[in-house]
């Protein structure tokens, strides 16, 4: 399925709104009512709760108390294929510079020790919606704007709706077993994690999700957390929904990369060590007239990797438009696809992923053969 551009709506509106919604936040001590498309306030002196009412016109509005909200109104309502109305959220750290009081976010993986939270949800039957953590992290400290990789945490889901991309696998985290879901919106790379059934309170390892998030290789342990978010998607309906109780903490002490200059020139590009040395899985996600693609490559020789280069072809009628996490180009088509200057080094056993959204005319096919720095690539 593919989902509009929540993240860049967000962009575009809050360059308007977003004034708005921090002139309007202050300390909730009683309940508050909010109403404003991103108006905001704070509670307990170290938290965010945010309307972001994003994907709708139609009146949305939220009772904040001290311990969490609930959404009062919600009269929005958006087809069950495309992006939900908003995401009402209490939040830790930095969103659209909003950032809450006293954080240490953002902060670099590697230095994290524990990242956990707390929540309680109360649900009702009435409405479509998702509960979900928002877990944001990019290769830069921000604190302004849309961040490169989303982790999505379904705790639990009402109707025929489903996250972003398609299902990859499954994870064993905090006891519990998840769907894994990996895709692209067209403005970040998205993770998602689906519970099997409702999950009504929980004490969840972020740093967990973070790891597995890592080993997948979307992201690295030099990006940064810059936001820990939790609330719900409606898609049509939510009056009731509520966040009944919410902490969150991450705590530093953790191995901090060596702080070395990074190379003023590209490190040289070695070939994939004997044989068959690398293996390429090419996840797609298509629609009418367009697709995306998410790309991993894996070094399965015995030396390391240092700067890569992947070629292939695209079938007739597909044009890439846009990439990340690579310097991709295309020449009829042939595709060219680059490493950046922090995923150009592949261990033995070691993974880098970068994807792209693209033009599509006529029926969907994949890419049937890779080669990394000449040698032939296995399909994984």
């Amino acid at each position: 399925m593919k989902r509009p551009l929540r993240a860049l709506a967000a962009a575009a509106l809050l360059a308007t709104g977003s004034i708005v919604a921090v002139a309007l936040g202050g300390t909730a001590s009683a309940d508050t009512q909010i109403c404003e498309q991103y108006g905001s306030t704070t509670i307990q002196g170290r938290y965010v709760v945010q309307n972001n009412r994003w994907g709708t016109t139609a009146q949305q509005c939220i009772n904040v108390t001290d311990s969490g909200f609930e959404i009062t109104t919600q009269n929005g309502s958006s087809p069950t294929n495309g992006a939900p109305t908003a995401y009402p959220s209490i939040f830790l750290g930095c969103h659209y510079t909003n950032c809450s009081p006293g954080t240490n976010l953002p902060i670099q993986v590697s230095q994290i020790s524990s990242a956990t939270s707390n929540i309680s949800y109360r649900y009702v039957s009435n409405a479509i919606y998702n509960a979900s953590y928002d877990i944001w992290l990019d290769p830069s400290p921000k604190r302004d704007g849309v961040n490169q990789m989303e982790i999505m945490i379904w705790l639990n889901r009402q109707g025929p709706i489903q996250p972003i991309g398609s299902p990859v696998g499954t994870a064993t985290i905090d006891g519990r077993s998840w769907e894994v879901w990996r895709g692209n919106n067209g403005g970040n790379n998205v993770i998602s994690y689906l519970a099997p059934s409702a999950i009504s309170s929980a004490n969840l390892n972020l740093l967990a999700f973070v790891n597995d998030t890592r080993n997948r290789g979307a992201i690295t342990s030099s990006w940064y957390l810059t936001s820990i978010q939790a609330g719900f998607e409606p898609w049509q309906g939510g009056a009731g929904l509520a966040v009944t109780s919410f902490s969150a903490a991450v705590n530093g002490g953790g191995n901090p990369p060596p702080t070395t200059a990074p190379p003023t020139t590209p490190p040289p590009t070695t070939p994939p060590p004997g044989g068959s040395g690398c293996a390429v899985k090419y996840t797609p996600n298509s629609w009418n007239n367009g697709f995306t693609a998410d790309v991993q490559i894996t070094n399965t020789g015995t030396s390391t990797i240092n700067g890569w280069t992947l070629n292939y072809n695209l079938p007739a009628g597909q044009r890439v438009t846009s990439a990340w996490n690579a310097t991709v180009s295309q020449s009829g088509s042939a595709v060219t696809a680059r490493n950046i200057s922090w995923n150009g080094s592949l261990a033995p056993g070691g993974t880098a992923s970068f994807g792209y959204q693209g033009t599509l005319s006529g029926a969907y096919s994949s890419p049937t053969s890779f080669s990394l720095n000449g040698v032939t690539c296995a399909r994984a």
